[in-house]
């Protein structure tokens, strides 16, 4: 599994790089701290939506920290998403070194 850092995401998302920013988080988690313009689908939810999921574009997968979201990358990555990898840190480490206005809890 693949993992990418929160400076490198911010760097691609500066950069206008065409990824997918998959929040895999429980709706509360959602509504206390988020990065704009992610896609959320519920960890548990992720079979259901698979389909759903771009084979052709980058998936960057986060969560809390990193631990669901390694998961959920490796299910995606066994599962054909060569292009999906994990964020290191998860949204914690975003609001620690990139923005601190999205709340940390």
């Amino acid at each position: 599994m693949t993992e990418i850092t929160v400076a490198d995401l911010k760097r691609r998302r500066d950069a206008n790089e065409d990824l997918l920013l998959l929040d895999v988080r429980e709706p509360d988690e959602v509504a206390t701290a988020s990065i704009p313009g992610a896609t959320t689908i519920r960890m548990s939810e992720i079979p259901l939506h698979v389909a759903e999921l771009p084979a052709d574009r980058p998936i960057v997968v986060m969560c809390h920290h990193g631990g669901r979201s390694a998961q959920v990358t490796s299910f995606l990555n066994a599962n054909g998403f060569a292009n999906a990898v994990n964020l290191d840190g998860g949204i914690d480490a975003w609001s620690l070194q990139i923005d601190s206005a999205v709340a940390r809890y």
